[in-house]
């Protein structure tokens, strides 16, 4: 797989949340669903590929899936990773189109 491939599968996606909400205004920081064994380094660059703006720094957190239970068994969530994404102020991403 080539370096490029890679980074395109880096991002699974946004993270939208109250917590992303307040965050994105006070501290002008984005948060992605990544992928597990994604790295600070291959998270700038995708975001920087992907959405054309200019990143100062990331952080990465492990969240750990909930234990579920059914009347029949538990279950647990799968664990998933998110990145805080610092862009240079001035810069935006909207994540609902257009308009």
């Amino acid at each position: 797989m080539s370096n490029q491939e890679r980074l395109m599968k880096v991002l699974l996606g946004p993270h939208i949340s109250e917590k992303a909400h307040q965050v994105a205004d006070q501290c002008n920081q984005v948060v992605f669903k990544v992928a597990p064994d994604a790295t600070k380094p291959e998270i700038k660059k995708a975001v920087e590929l992907l959405l054309k703006v200019d990143v100062e720094s990331v952080q990465v957190t492990n969240v750990n899936g909930k234990t579920k239970r059914s009347r029949f068994a538990m279950g647990k969530r799968k664990n998933w990773r998110k990145a805080y994404v610092r862009i240079k102020a001035g810069q935006d991403i909207n994540f609902m189109g257009a308009e």
